[in-house]
């Protein structure tokens, strides 16, 4: 059976870096095989993993929308529509040497979606059984899953810096999770970005007032940057690396 893992935050919070590092995990562990999704719309989590951005999911959805208006179809002659939804989709579930890679892309435009997001689900629903995990990079609305277009979950980890502002944006996502009844069996908070890796206690404070479960604290970094600034994949950070060793003191915690 396969355990989806789920990370949102708001951005700018090191989400999708810490989602990397968190797939990087798995893979240098052996709990293969793994399948990333980049579900924020803002998708460079290809960029941490150091891999080429496939064609979103999102991307084929708008061709497929447009298919239905526009005079010159982009579907083949002698190909039925179904045949060249499931070529197109096909096409977007990238083959890295340890993990497999879906990008959702941006949410849609305007017209109707409603056949689309059906296929798009299905086919989503057929890949991710295929897998021992699935690790899914979420925008703060968790919009995909709230949809129902990603599976359901079973960890959220919400992921936030050290700022009060942070940390209510956290509890905001949590308290969308209850109404909208994900039933995750385990929602966690990730305080990044912390001086010394030390929380102040006016944000401790806040922590529990948001009534956020805090399952770990990871310190700043400056190598994050200069990785950053360089081009460089963030997963090929040193051992040494607080924000790695963090990460690896956390999925510990979780024992997946």
């Amino acid at each position: 059976m396969t355990y989806s893992i789920a990370m949102a935050g708001k951005g700018g919070t090191g989400k999708t870096t810490l989602c990397g590092l968190f797939i990087n995990h798995l893979v240098n562990t052996g709990k293969g095989p793994i399948l990333a999704v980049d579900a924020d719309a803002n998708s460079n989590l290809n960029e941490v993993l150091g891999v080429e951005r496939p064609i979103s999911l999102g991307e084929i959805r708008e061709e497929l929308a447009r298919s239905e208006i526009d005079e010159n179809s982009p579907i083949p002659v002698g190909m039925t529509k179904q045949e060249y939804v499931n070529f197109k989709f096909g096409s977007a579930l990238v083959e890295e040497a340890h993990f497999d890679m879906l990008v959702m892309g941006r949410s849609q435009g305007k017209g109707c979606y409603c056949y689309v997001n059906d296929v798009l689900r299905e086919q989503l629903k057929k890949y991710y059984t295929n897998y021992r995990y699935l690790v899914v990079d979420n925008e703060a609305g968790l919009e995909h899953i709230s949809r129902g277009i990603l599976p359901p979950v079973d960890l959220i980890l919400l992921v936030s810096d050290c700022s009060r502002r942070g940390i209510q944006a956290a509890g905001r996502i949590a308290g969308m999770i209850k109404e909208l009844d994900f039933k995750a069996a385990q929602v966690w908070l990730i305080v990044n970005r912390a001086p010394e890796g030390k929380l102040e206690a006016g944000i401790q404070e806040e922590i529990e007032a948001q009534n956020l479960s805090l399952i770990g604290v990871i310190s700043q970094d400056e190598e994050v940057y200069r990785y950053d600034a360089a081009g460089k994949p963030l997963i090929s950070l040193p051992e040494t690396s607080p924000v790695k060793q963090g990460m690896t003191e956390i999925i510990k915690k979780l024992d997946l």
